[in-house]
């Protein structure tokens, strides 16, 4: 690759040229990449680039009265937040009131959603009890922006209790990773009968946890009470994580099993860890000179280790992104065990967004930087 390349812009243009009006699904990771080539567009002044395809991608999408194509509030579904934080941007650019009230439809899943007794958003309802890593992404952010527009000061407070909680009750003493996900009940196969976790830390569920806690940030008031208590948490997460970067500056899909039968160097998780390092340091939560450049350091050797083991362009010019783990859950039909050798047997793609979207915003903090 072309090292003066700006790899956000090649790599956003590619997926706006394969990705085009009536592909989009609800979901997550369709949200996130949008969002990603969103944030590529305003950093390079090219706005009206990505937000006339942005809008033609939710444009179908969006009725009137804010209904959402495919939606169903009463399926509970954390899954089915995310794709909402595009809304905000597409209002303010448009005023078209369907984005708002489109918007306003998640928010209110949020307020009715089934919780545990430790208070986090059960992930879905068909999960009862169960709380995954991964949940806080899901809804945090879209959460966070939300309230921080037109919600309460406590819904701010809610949120920030949930990650507390997330990370009190999902938090491994000896590594200081953070496990899969719960089950309150203790009624899944997949969770130890004495403390309710799953048996392993999946790499992108731990990067979907860091991503939650920087964009969350973002929305908080520079005096918020709690900034600091995000803060340590995110810096410990973060101090675990980077003790397990391999020495191509990637990371492996079950993180601490290096040199397991099986494992392997994954790039969604990978190119999370390295956006959330840039951002950290970008949005000012890392304060200490010396761990700004640790940060830096490590983010640029994943950067690296990227591009050198998973991007590739093809003969129109167009990039690609490889390594990407497409799914991993627990529980399910047919049954997930949460076992190492699960894990290890999902199946690995070719520019599945969960991998694309962060890789984008990776490169993007470089740029920024």
């Amino acid at each position: 690759m072309n090292s003066a390349e700006n790899l956000s812009l090649a790599m956003a243009r590619s997926v706006k040229e394969r990705y085009t009006k009536g592909m989009m699904r609800w979901h997550y990771e369709h949200g996130l990449v949008i969002q990603a080539c969103l944030a590529v567009g305003q950093h390079y002044h090219l706005e009206e680039e990505f937000s006339s395809w942005a809008y033609g991608m939710y444009d179908p999408l969006i009725a009137q009265d804010g209904q959402i194509a495919t939606y169903r509030q009463g399926e509970y579904n954390l899954d089915q937040i995310n794709a909402g934080r595009n809304l905000f941007y597409l209002y303010d650019q448009t005023g078209e009131e369907r984005f708002l009230l489109a918007a306003q439809r998640l928010k209110e899943q949020l307020v009715h959603h089934p919780r545990t007794f430790s208070g986090v958003f059960w992930h879905k309802e068909v999960y009862p009890w169960q709380i995954w890593l991964d949940g806080l992404y899901m809804q945090g952010p879209f959460n966070a922006q939300f309230s921080s527009l037109y919600g309460k000061p406590e819904d701010i407070e809610d949120l920030i209790s949930q990650v507390q909680s997330v990370y009190a009750l999902l938090k491994d003493p000896v590594t200081g990773l953070l496990y899969h996900a719960y089950d309150e009940s203790r009624g899944m196969r997949w969770s130890d009968p004495k403390t309710g976790l799953s048996s392993h830390f999946w790499g992108r569920a731990i990067g979907w946890f860091c991503m939650a806690l920087v964009d969350i940030y973002e929305f908080l008031a520079q005096d918020h009470p709690k900034q600091k208590d995000l803060v340590t948490i995110l810096c410990s997460v973060l101090d675990a994580v980077l003790s397990f970067q391999d020495r191509t500056g990637l990371w492996y899909q079950v993180v601490d099993k290096a040199g397991d039968q099986g494992n392997y160097l994954e790039s969604s998780c990978s190119s999370m860890f390295a956006s959330v390092l840039f951002k950290s340091v970008r949005i000012g939560l890392i304060k200490d000179t010396e761990e700004e450049e640790r940060y830096l350091r490590s983010a640029r050797k994943a950067l690296e280790g990227l591009d050198k083991n998973f991007l590739r362009r093809d003969r129109e010019g167009q990039l690609h992104l490889k390594g990407i783990c497409t799914v991993a859950g627990l529980g399910g039909n047919p049954y997930r065990d949460g076992s190492f050798a699960y894990y290890v047997s999902e199946k690995v793609a070719e520019d599945d967004f969960k991998g694309v979207g962060p890789y984008i915003l990776a490169h993007l903090e470089a740029e920024r930087a």
